[in-house]
């Protein structure tokens, strides 16, 4: 499956999702089945792990189709790109999407400030760059836009085999947003 192919489908699905029209194919024991032996998915998604948003089921896809890595305020640390490099090098995934979300709690925890302990602050501290990206008087919504627009960059320069991949024309990365009152999938600047 081509880039192409791969965002074509995700968009797609996500019409289907939007529409309330789920195929819902590809999640049976057949499909567990077939799968046994190893992994293709056709997509790569770094999305939040806000238990609100299902990127399987926001893209109708079954099971085996993405290679979905969840942190909160889907951002790239150490752990999210190894996981999505894994995926690059060695199942050979062609699309990844970052993919950010209305209402994100790890935008608004990041935006509050204060101390939520040294591991929250941690993650949290990923999300500075989006804030300090983002024009004044910026909601939440408009800096998980931002900040997933900035991890696409990250991930970008933060990892070679990423970035190598790119550049043969392998690999593409975008952002989007997911908007929780309609289900819809914005993709950002494609």
């Amino acid at each position: 499956m081509t880039i192409q192919e791969s965002l074509n489908r995700l968009k797609e699905g996500n019409t289907r999702f939007v529409a309330d029209l789920l195929d819902g194919k590809l999640q049976d024991s057949s499909r567990r089945e077939s799968i046994i032996g190893g992994q293709e998915p056709y997509a790569i998604i770094l999305g939040c792990a806000d238990s609100r948003i299902v990127p399987e089921l926001a893209f109708d896809a079954g099971l085996g189709e993405l290679f979905v890595v969840r942190v909160a305020g889907n951002v790239a640390n150490s752990s999210s790109i190894a996981s999505i490099e894994y995926a690059v090098a060695h199942l050979d995934t062609k699309l990844i999407v970052v993919l950010g979300h209305q209402n994100c709690g790890a935008v608004t925890a990041a935006v509050a400030g204060g101390d939520n302990g040294y591991n929250l602050n941690h993650l949290l501290a990923h999300l500075t760059p989006a804030i300090v990206a983002s024009k004044e008087g910026a909601t939440v919504n408009d800096i998980a836009k931002i900040n997933a627009e900035l991890t696409v960059e990250q991930l970008k320069t933060r990892s070679e085999i990423i970035r190598n991949a790119i550049d043969k024309g392998d690999v593409k990365v975008v952002a989007a947003y997911y908007h929780f009152d309609s289900g819809k999938v914005d993709f950002l600047g494609v």
